[in-house]
């Protein structure tokens, strides 16, 4: 499961670094960097159900 979160950490931060990017290079005449940040927030909030769905299965547990 820590891989899954890595992976998709480091996929969500490839996305904003593509939307910094395109931002930068095409100047707001295209609409490459809003898809590249709906593609972020949908993978956050993927995460976010993931991690939700792990700790209610017991696959994520907390260290006391």
């Amino acid at each position: 499961m820590r891989i899954v979160v890595i992976l998709f950490i480091l996929v969500i931060l490839g996305s904003l670094g593509s939307a910094l990017y395109y931002m930068l290079k095409d100047r707001g005449t295209t609409e490459r960097t809003a898809k590249a940040l709906t593609i972020r927030v949908a993978l956050s909030v993927i995460l976010f159900l993931l991690l939700m769905i792990g700790f209610q299965t017991g696959l994520i547990t907390t260290r006391l």
